[in-house]
């Protein structure tokens, strides 16, 4: 049994390697053919989590475990650009993420399950703040696109800054709309 587990659990983790060769698709329709992958956007994901937790008052660890795996069922069914949405019927992400741990240690199962399933209920503070960090990562990186020559991106800004619930991802989005993406060098260059 407990080889079986842990081969599943291997298994896990070679299948979220895939993410980082599926294609974040909304960005195609923009113009650009290479936009970042699953993988990349789920780590700065992950990163803006734990800042806004951090600011929000939220468990900055339990936050980026929800942003780490809060598109972790992509492996399966890819990246549906929110217009495809209308016209497919996937299943429920909980039940991807069933499948895609079935067979890892239980301790993986519960673990990865339970972070998948309160992100997906968004009523806990710590979804809340997962949430706006999946949004504020959309916005920054149409921001970074914006500026590679990609003008079609202002829905995503406009749609993400609209989603978006704290306090905390407010400013940051306001503050990441008034600055160009490589602001941050100033602060060590002056």
């Amino acid at each position: 049994m407990a080889e079986d587990t842990t081969r599943g659990t291997a298994s896990f983790i070679s299948e979220m390697g895939v993410l980082k060769r599926v294609a974040r698709t909304g960005w195609w329709f923009t113009g650009n053919r290479a936009p970042e992958s699953v993988a990349e956007h789920s780590f700065r994901v992950g990163v803006i989590g734990s800042v806004l937790a951090m600011m929000e008052g939220a468990d900055p660890a339990r936050v980026a475990l929800m942003c780490l795996f809060h598109d972790s069922q992509e492996t399966r069914v890819g990246d549906i650009p929110h217009i495809g949405r209308r016209y497919l019927k996937a299943a429920p992400n909980g039940e991807v993420t069933a499948d895609q741990v079935a067979n890892a240690h239980p301790a993986v199962r519960t673990g990865v399950q339970s972070a998948v399933d309160e992100y997906e209920a968004g009523e806990t503070a710590e979804a809340v703040v997962a949430r706006d960090a999946d949004k504020l990562e959309c916005l920054v990186q149409a921001v970074e696109y914006r500026e590679q020559g990609y003008s079609l991106t202002q829905n995503w800004i406009d749609t993400s800054l609209a989603a978006l619930k704290t306090p905390s991802a407010k400013a940051l989005a306001e503050a990441a709309l008034s600055m160009d993406s490589l602001q941050w060098q100033q602060n060590f260059l002056r």
